[in-house]
């Protein structure tokens, strides 16, 4: 049987004590929204159980990173007619700022190119040797030194968008790549991580009506070979990192405005399609060549699949939030569904789940954590934070990490 793993994330139980201190990029080590992370708050307070609450320079709802003792997000700022786009490091123990970098002044028509619920700040920075990668779709993407927040590059990389950005970006191979699905001509592109020069964009080549999307790539590995996964409008495909060739493709129709990351687990890849009705695909990646649509496709499901927020699955079952609450498991190998539970609200932000504990967050900004197995679900946490939440959690042993609207929450540690 051809081995596979994900990349970017632990390949032996040694190294996963090792890397469980960084969050570095979305949805955590493995980009999957699983973690290791020890004593992690099962309750807290506006004020009890928070070690600091610190006020946001900016708009915007990347999620946190957390490398080197420092937590980094994007921002937009605004003053009259003009905005800057920047990124900020926040010190881990102290809640103090490390450093505050303006990077970007896009013009009035590239600020009104977004949806309602978009912010200008949406792409989650990547860390990575020291440096953090951050991305601001078709308004500009730059490398800062993680230490200072020394400029190391800039450039824009242009694209006509729609409702704004929110793909964020991985690095493999000595390449930066991010997703660039916008009104026309969508493609996969990579930049030199060292320079940010163009080293291969790839044409999506798929005809669909709409042709924006907002996806971020995942890195696998199957049979010793280094694949990046990345949902466009109407298919997902997998991409060689030193070249940017279609390796496979599993087509989906006119699905569109795709948002969740895909999941790669139990030999499965599983990928939600999008809008106007999100199905679930699990795919088997192994030997897969061309448009492997017919012959590679497991499953398929279309009950309260998520738009928006991405998904987590452990020991062989998937668990799932949809836009409007309802939390589900799946078996993953069949799709089955074994059981839903309905929680009040709505949500873009993804969950993460420690053990058996998934952490999640309303739009409005209600912070649940519910015990769940393949046989139940318990709510056994609740509070309301009392701002927005559309960013997802972020953790190292011993604290949460929440971004609100106008806060970063440092909760426990």
């Amino acid at each position: 049987m051809v081995r596979t793993s994900i990349l970017g994330s632990v390949v032996s139980l040694v190294l996963a004590a090792a890397v469980s201190a960084d969050w570095f990029q979305f949805r955590g080590p493995d980009g999957q929204g699983v973690s290791a992370a020890k004593n992690i708050p099962l309750k807290w307070g506006l004020k009890k159980g928070v070690a600091w609450k610190k006020k946001i320079p900016g708009k915007g709802w990347s999620s946190p990173v957390i490398g080197q003792g420092k937590v980094v997000m994007t921002v937009a700022r605004q003053e009259g007619e003009e905005v800057s786009l920047g990124a900020v490091a926040i010190d881990v123990q102290s809640g103090e700022f490390v450093w505050n970098r303006d990077l970007f002044t896009p013009g009035a028509a590239e600020v009104r190119k977004r949806h309602s619920k978009n912010g200008l700040a949406s792409a989650t920075p990547y860390l990575d040797g020291g440096v953090a990668y951050v991305h601001f779709g078709h308004m500009g993407t730059a490398a800062i030194r993680l230490s200072d927040g020394e400029v190391i590059w800039k450039r824009v990389f242009k694209y006509p968008p729609v409702h704004g950005t929110g793909s964020s970006p991985v690095v493999v191979g000595g390449k930066m790549i991010f997703n660039a699905d916008g009104a026309s001509d969508p493609m996969i592109v990579a930049l030199d991580q060292k320079k940010g020069e163009v080293v291969w964009k790839t044409p999506r080549e798929q005809k669909v009506k709409k042709t924006f999307s907002f996806g971020t790539p995942l890195v696998i590995e199957v049979g010793g070979r280094t694949q990046v996964i990345s949902q466009a409008s109407g298919k997902v495909a997998a991409y060689d990192p030193a070249d940017g060739k279609e390796i496979w493709k599993v087509l989906y129709g006119e699905g569109y405005s795709v948002v969740p990351r895909p999941v790669f687990a139990n030999e499965m890849l599983y990928v939600a399609t999008g809008f106007d009705r999100s199905s679930l695909l699990a795919i088997r990646p192994e030997g897969a060549a061309g448009d492997v649509t017919k012959s590679h496709v497991v499953f398929r499901e279309d009950r309260y699949i998520p738009k928006t927020p991405s998904f987590v699955e452990k020991e062989g079952y998937l668990y799932l939030v949809d836009d409007t609450g309802s939390l589900t498991c799946r078996d993953g190998k069949s799709g089955e569904m074994k059981w839903r539970e309905k929680i009040p609200g709505n949500f873009s932000s993804s969950p993460v789940l420690i053990g058996d504990k998934l952490y999640l967050a309303t739009e409005d900004g209600v912070a649940y954590i519910a015990r769940v197995t393949h046989e139940g679900c318990e709510i056994i946490f609740e509070l309301e934070m009392e701002e927005r939440i559309l960013a997802s959690p972020a953790l190292i042993d011993g604290a949460l990490f929440l971004r609100s609207e106008e806060h970063l929450w440092k909760i426990g540690g």
